[in-house]
């Protein structure tokens, strides 16, 4: 029972006594709504995974609970049911409804959004953000031309149908379904079998797909080493539901197949430009997440270095650029597990994971997101940077059985040779430095990566014992110079220069020796009268001491 984006805990004291907070309790419950529902187990502590044995929920607590929060609380659907658990204690588990059309607050006027295991205040600009996702959250279930499903394209029909009783991920009880109970089960249709709006993208007919508001329309076009447009196919007739677009996409542009050769031993390989897999992610994620309230064409544009793909919107409330690796908000969770149960994407939250893994196995950098003011781009570079990292990582996946988090740690680790704790957090996108210890401690555990010094100062590179073993022959760089070097570094250009600033002697002596060490080096010189400074901040100079 871990708490985080749909559950948290609390006391029975939350609600009973002289403790009773409930002004709390209806901020978190303005969260929950706000985001995309949740529960809260009330009477199971923050460090207990049960209630105690002997605890019970007399009936009043119940309605009290429902006025309460009812008092304090605006646009909040709650259902609180008393459970009882397995060692027999009582505690309540009180439902959140999602607030689909309208904004959760507080009666005191107050806004508050669940991010994580959070509930955090939302600021105005934030507001008028989540304001705009709401009519985004509600489209899929929209009904807006009032077809009958019997009135759908009989082909996309049999073949979503087909498709569904294929897949390993849909269960049994949903394949014995008949057909108007699987699109009512997904959401193609309401209650009296017309077809909404998801409905019409996946099943209707090219006209009837032209007619949705803001239908997705796709464009490819390729660029020159001087940006010009070279290519341009456009998919712009509404002919093509989400999967048949994904498809053509990669069926019909050639450069998806152009690849590299890098020498593997005696022997030559072949790397694809692109991986299938990372350009179809790339487009379901596009196709998935973009808002379908808002016009605007997703470009997939092809430069001689990079693919960028381009989708109209920005990210939903709670993700951003830095945190995309680690948040997953569905703007359309109907259309998402559409997806998912045909093996279109990644399951929620491991899309981001596998395209940071196949890049890195490749010897590619890892993608780069970019929010601007109405669009969010997505940069992929075709150049590999080191394909002995790549080969390291996969030899040592191979060898240790590494899971993917412990493979992507690794692949940062090689690709760089060696990497502080301060900058490993930041490529990986984490917010704590405990966080890390999920990532790297097998690695560290195994031996495969060393940890070298202490705090954000620590710095992991790979096992020199895995680096020969594994045949590595990357380039050997001054990242794991012992210290005494560096010293003996500093005072040798202090006596060609006379006097430096600490960059320019970092810049003289190796721009790869990271400047921390030079700065400590330099402070243990001058305590052992070695070397002495004079100025401050920037304009220090440092010189050999006479």
């Amino acid at each position: 029972m871990v708490e985080g984006q749909l559950l948290d805990k609390k006391s029975l004291k939350t609600i009973s006594g002289k403790t009773a907070d409930f002004d709390e309790l209806a901020k978190d419950c303005v969260a929950f709504a706000n985001a995309v529902g949740g529960s809260l187990y009330i009477g199971i502590e923050d460090d207990a995974e049960e209630p105690s044995a002997s605890q019970r929920i007399p009936d009043e607590l119940l309605g009290k609970l429902m006025k309460r929060i009812g008092e304090l609380s605006v646009n909040v659907g709650i259902s609180p049911i008393r459970r009882v658990a397995n060692n027999g204690g009582e505690y309540i588990e009180l439902k959140i409804f999602r607030s689909a059309a309208s904004i959760a607050s507080t009666t005191s006027g107050k806004y508050y959004i669940r991010i994580d295991d959070q509930s955090k205040p939302l600021y105005p600009d934030e507001l008028i953000r989540l304001i705009a996702d709401k009519t985004a959250y509600n489209w899929e279930t929209k009904v807006t031309q009032n077809i009958p499903w019997k009135s759908a394209d009989n082909k996309k029909l049999y073949q979503f149908i087909l498709e569904l009783k294929q897949s390993d991920r849909v269960s049994s009880f949903v394949k014995d379904k008949t057909e108007s109970e699987i699109l009512e089960y997904y959401n193609f249709v309401d209650a009296n079998g017309i077809l909404t709006n998801l409905g019409v993208l996946w099943i209707g007919r090219r006209e009837q797909r032209a007619r949705l508001l803001y239908a997705p329309v796709v464009q490819y076009i390729k660029y020159d080493e001087d940006g010009k447009k070279i290519r341009k196919i456009p998919w712009d007739d509404f002919s093509l539901n989400p999967k048949e677009l994904i498809e053509t996409i990669w069926n019909e542009i050639p450069e998806w197949r152009e690849s590299y050769e890098v020498a593997d031993g005696l022997f030559r390989k072949n790397i694809p430009a692109y991986d299938e897999i990372v350009v179809r992610e790339l487009i379901a994620n596009a196709l998935v997440h973009r808002p379908y309230t808002t016009r605007g064409d997703i470009f997939i544009n092809l430069y001689p270095d990079k693919l960028e793909v381009i989708n109209p919107g920005v990210f939903p409330l709670g993700v951003n650029s830095q945190n995309i690796l680690h948040k997953t908000v569905k703007r359309n969770e109907h259309l998402a597990k559409v997806f998912y149960d045909l093996h279109l994407m990644e399951r929620e939250g491991s899309g981001y994971d596998m395209m940071y893994e196949t890049l890195l196995t490749t010897g590619r950098p890892v993608p780069d997101a970019y929010e601007g003011d109405d669009f969010i781009r997505v940069t992929i570079n075709r150049k590999v940077v080191s394909v002995e990292a790549a080969k390291l990582m996969n030899e040592a996946t191979n060898r240790f059985g590494l899971r993917r988090k412990e493979a992507i740690c690794l692949g940062l680790i090689a690709q760089r040779e060696c990497v502080s704790s301060f900058q490993l957090t930041k490529l990986l996108e984490l917010n704590e430095k405990d966080a890390l210890r999920a990532w790297i401690g097998r690695l560290i555990d195994k031996k495969i990566v060393i940890a070298k010094g202490k705090t954000k100062g620590t710095m992991y590179c790979v096992n020199n014992k895995i680096l020969q073993e594994t045949n590595f022959k990357g380039k050997t760089s001054l990242i794991q110079i012992e210290p005494y070097r560096i010293r003996q570094l500093i005072i040798e250009d202090l006596k060609k220069y006379n006097k430096a600033s600490l960059s320019e002697i970092n810049e003289r002596i190796g721009k790869e020796i990271p400047r921390r060490e030079v700065i400590k080096q330099a402070k243990y010189l001058i305590e052992q009268n070695k070397i002495d400074r004079e100025g401050s901040t920037r304009w220090t100079l440092y010189f050999i001491k006479k």
